[in-house]
């Protein structure tokens, strides 16, 4: 839910004849994912953003619970995923529920030429741990690179390029609007001064391209887990103009700012992202409690209300052992965690920490998939001992 933006050209007012040089109506679009009582943004269409081709047979890309056990402390290297060049066919989701989905991918390669993806089922927030590239949309181009929060609303067409071929994403697909903590807004929806971020940390689109070019482009579209083929007459990018408050943008994890204490903060102060029934969070390097008894190794607590999962990105955890970058946990609810053995006595006198990670909290329990027991450690439950 960022703010008021607007890149090309648009008309004075909306919903009224814009023409074309050639005297012709520029066709208007409504995009807003919660129908009209939300925000939205309008776009301005060389052609009208409705001319299908034609339409093939949709592919099931949902995921399948492979276990029904939720009640067991877990983790995985997520680098054991492999690369697939297939940017769509790399992403493996390795944890989900009614509400999100967990997804893995290291892809190769982007979505380029006349191939698109519209993901109409899920807002997506790609994290980026490896690699550097350029998001394309009709809202122009957003370049990410490590440690970005790529924030794309359902129902976005986009493509993805990247630099390289060593690439990284940990993606959070959100069956509900990802949004700010209200606790982080004034009534009028502006950052307010307690926030770890403010507008200026907010990257919007840029350089906004038009392509007026016909043919035949292909937009993958998801929907209720299937993925239909459907073909277009014209370049999808055909936008002349937009403005409105629902785009793509994009969030550091470098830009957060953390929230520290005399005593040991509680998680909320590491959230980032709100939506339905979870929270996204973001651990930073920040400065450790300054009590003079105080013990920055966090307490232990007890998991009665939601999964806890945590996405190990970079740096040195005080709270655990042999941590390795792309590792995930996952502490279901339920059953208490806390610091592994000797950890707590190893942290006091610490002045800080250098620590990287993405946390999304859950409020209904997770549910495996089969490419998560493929790169399982099995030993972890008994970590404690």
């Amino acid at each position: 839910m960022p703010h008021y933006h607007s890149l090309g050209e648009i008309p004075h007012k909306r919903h009224t004849q814009f023409r074309k040089p050639d005297g012709g109506l520029y066709a208007e679009q409504l995009f807003s994912t919660e129908g009209f009582s939300s925000n939205y943004s309008l776009l301005y269409h060389v052609h009208p953003p409705t001319q299908i081709l034609r339409a093939e047979e949709p592919v099931n890309v949902a995921p399948v619970a492979a276990s029904s056990n939720i009640l067991k402390h877990r983790s995985f290297k997520g680098f054991n995923v492999k690369p697939e060049a297939d940017y769509l066919k790399s992403r493996k989701t390795v944890l989900f529920n009614n509400d999100v989905m967990l997804t893995l991918a290291a892809p190769t390669k982007g979505l380029t030429d006349n191939v698109f993806y519209k993901n109409a089922d899920t807002d997506e927030v790609l994290f980026v741990h490896e690699g550097t590239g350029v998001l394309l949309t009709q809202y122009g181009r957003l370049p990410f690179g490590y440690g970005d929060y790529v924030v794309i609303p359902r129902g976005t067409i986009y493509q993805i390029e990247f630099d390289g071929d060593a690439n990284r994403l940990f993606i959070i697909e959100s069956f509900s609007p990802i949004t700010f903590p209200k606790r982080y807004l004034s009534r009028y929806g502006q950052l307010l001064e307690h926030s770890p971020y403010c507008e200026r940390d907010l990257r919007k689109p840029q350089d906004l391209q038009t392509f007026d070019v016909k043919g035949e482009f292909l937009i993958q579209v998801k929907k209720k887990g299937l993925l239909y083929p459907i073909w277009y007459g014209h370049h999808p990018f055909d936008v002349v103009g937009w403005d409105g408050c629902e785009y793509p943008y994009i969030l550091s994890i470098h830009d957060f700012e953390p929230i520290t204490g005399r005593v040991h903060q509680p998680p909320p102060v590491h959230q980032t992202f709100d939506a339905h029934n979870f929270v996204i969070c973001s651990f930073v390097p920040r400065l450790y409690d300054y009590h003079p008894q105080s013990i920055p190794a966090p307490y232990n607590h007890s998991n009665i209300d939601s999964d806890e999962v945590l996405y190990y990105v970079d740096g040195d955890f005080m709270s655990r052992k042999h941590v390795e970058r792309g590792m995930i946990t996952l502490h279901p609810a339920g059953i208490p965690h806390g610091p592994h053995p000797g950890t707590v006595e190893k942290s006091i006198g610490a002045k800080e920490t250098k620590e990287l990670a993405v946390m999304v909290d859950t409020f209904h329990p997770l549910i495996l998939t089969q490419e998560a027991l493929d790169i399982e450690d099995d030993s972890y439950m008994t970590s404690w001992l």
